[in-house]
């Protein structure tokens, strides 16, 4: 993944901003450089993904300017060689060296220009001035903080700010700083729905899924694949199996009770012919990593931390037990085509008003939790559903098409791939369940037991008193609130709130976030029966 850090100003002891620098170690463990950079500081933990070579190293540096970009750019090899012809030389295989070339002939208008997922910070030396951008979804993380007595810092994680910064926020996706915000691209505001029908827009969605997996499968590391047996991860394994033409290798994580999903994703697997492993989590599992984990990710989001705990422990496994470096993974699929709680949407408008809502906060849910989970154990994410031109297109349908008009969520999605054998039926019309109850729904109920024991009636209404943002609402939000201001204390602005359905919709008003209290649940939490262990 890779981490970045930059301080427009030395404001603070330099021992101060590298100790800021090191909680994040474990995205970039390859190697690591803190350098001086006009007025300031750049500083860069490298994970080798593209170009190993020590070349590749940054900050990369052009006639005085500075780089650090942590970030993988799409189709950079025709953007290097139209630099090449116009002068410019490079030293290593790194996508991510031709920014500062791209930055002096096109200055910020580079950013709007590239098909990538990328945070990075630019020191112009002609200007002496930095610049900070981040990708249009948000899928590579910025935060920032303003230093004392002035002066900025951009860190890939709030945690190097700590200490640092009074108030640490995320940096907005689509934006670049040069010393105020300017939004240099929006993919939610949609101003023309295409006039594509069902027919034209699945075939639409098949082939720039297929070009979004195919992309991302190009690395110099070795590749695996997260495989939770839902619709999304399924299909992205089934694309980049047809596409690598040999057996790509899969890992799937479910509870040693109730897992749903672990049959479907063997069921995938062996449809797919992968080299398949399977990791069994425990309840003492789950309640032992609670605290680290959200340490690493940085919330009190009920359904971020559910979620987190299987992705988690299963990158872990992988960290410690294979050479796999990049893992493509199945998020940004629901907020674009839609959750179990958008089934009740009242009208089209309001349900491409909850999917641009949700595309735009992705960067503090979903994909902070993808990233924080991979990351975290030296790994680095690929999102093919975040495609650039996936997204676009896929906003800008009619979202009449998008709704549950034909008993089934994601139906256009699952329209795309019916036919052509990318996946077998039962799999690829099964109904959705969510990822924090399809590990097990013993993993959150152990969690709500859990917190219900360590708090009385009265001391969760007393407790819970004390935040007036972000209220937490249950024993469980309390307890990760309580454990997330032990590590970010006065931070919880950097989360816009709890992750719920739309409580303004009939049936959405509920108490949890999950699926399950929906009264549209009916079989999605049903499992294969009796999954058989394949690997611890």
């Amino acid at each position: 993944m890779c981490a970045i850090i930059g301080f427009t100003r030395r404001a603070i002891p330099r021992a101060l901003a590298e100790e800021g620098f090191s909680r994040t170690l474990s995205r970039g463990p390859d190697m690591s450089r803190f350098a001086e950079c006009g007025g300031g500081w750049l500083g860069f933990h490298r994970l080798a993904i593209m170009g190993l070579s020590p070349e590749g190293m940054q900050p990369f540096s052009l006639d005085g300017d500075m780089c650090v970009c942590n970030g993988e750019i799409y189709g950079f090899r025709p953007i290097k060689a139209g630099l090449v012809g116009r002068g410019y030389q490079f030293e290593s295989g790194s996508d991510c060296e031709i920014l500062l070339p791209l930055y002096r002939e096109f200055g910020t208008e580079l950013f709007r220009m590239l098909d990538a997922e990328f945070a990075c910070i630019i020191y112009d030396s002609r200007l002496d001035r930095f610049i900070a951008a981040r990708d249009p979804l948000g899928i590579r993380p910025l935060y920032y903080g303003e230093l004392p007595g002035g002066g900025m810092a951009f860190a890939s994680e709030a945690k190097n700010l700590l200490g640092i910064c009074p108030r640490i926020l995320p940096f907005p996706p689509g934006h670049y700083w040069d010393g105020g915000f300017h939004r240099y691209a929006g993919l939610t505001t949609v101003k023309e729905y295409s006039l594509d029908g069902e027919e034209a827009a699945s075939r639409h969605i098949r082939g720039l899924l297929i070009q979004a997996v195919n992309k991302r499968l190009d690395s110099d590391a070795p590749l695996g694949f997260l495989l939770s047996g839902g619709l999304d991860s399924s299909l992205v394994c089934s694309i980049a199996s047809r596409l690598l033409q040999r057996p790509i290798r899969t890992f799937a994580i479910g509870m040693d009770t109730d897992p749903i999903d672990l049959g479907y994703a063997r069921l995938c697997a062996g449809f797919l012919g992968s080299e398949h492993t399977e990791v069994i989590m425990t309840r003492e599992d789950a309640l032992g990593a609670l605290d680290r984990l959200i340490y690493l990710l940085g919330t009190y989001d009920i359904t971020t931390v559910r979620a987190s705990i299987g992705m988690y422990l299963v990158c872990k496994y992988i960290h410690e037990h294979t050479d796999v470096r990049v893992l493509l993974t199945g998020e940004i699929s629901d907020e674009l085509f839609g959750y179990k709680y958008t089934d009740f949407a009242p009208s089209p408008g309001e349900f491409q008003r909850e999917c641009k809502k949700r595309i735009d906060e992705v960067h503090m849910y979903d994909v902070l939790r993808a990233d924080r989970c991979i990351s975290s154990n030296s790994l680095e994410a690929r999102v093919p559903f975040g495609d650039l031109s996936f997204v676009r297109y896929v906003m800008g349908l009619d979202p009449a098409l998008k709704m549950n008009r034909h008993g089934i969520g994601k139906y256009l999605l699952r329209r795309a791939f019916d036919g052509g054998g990318w996946l077998p039926p039962e799999l690829l019309w099964r109904q959705k369940a969510a990822f924090s109850d399809a590990v097990g729904h013993s993993m959150v109920d152990a969690l709500k037991a859990y917190a219900e024991g360590l708090y009385t009636d009265a001391e969760f209404e007393s407790r819970r008193m004390a935040y007036d943002f972000a209220r937490p609402f249950t024993k469980e939000s309390l307890l990760y609130r309580e454990i997330f201001e032990k590590y970010y204390p006065g931070q919880a602005r950097m989360i816009p709130g709890f992750w719920m359905p739309n409580p303004s919709w009939p049936g959405c008003a509920v108490s949890d976030p999950s699926a399950r209290a929906l009264s549209n649940y009916g079989g999605s939490g049903d499992a294969m029966p009796e999954p058989r262990r394949l690997a611890v």
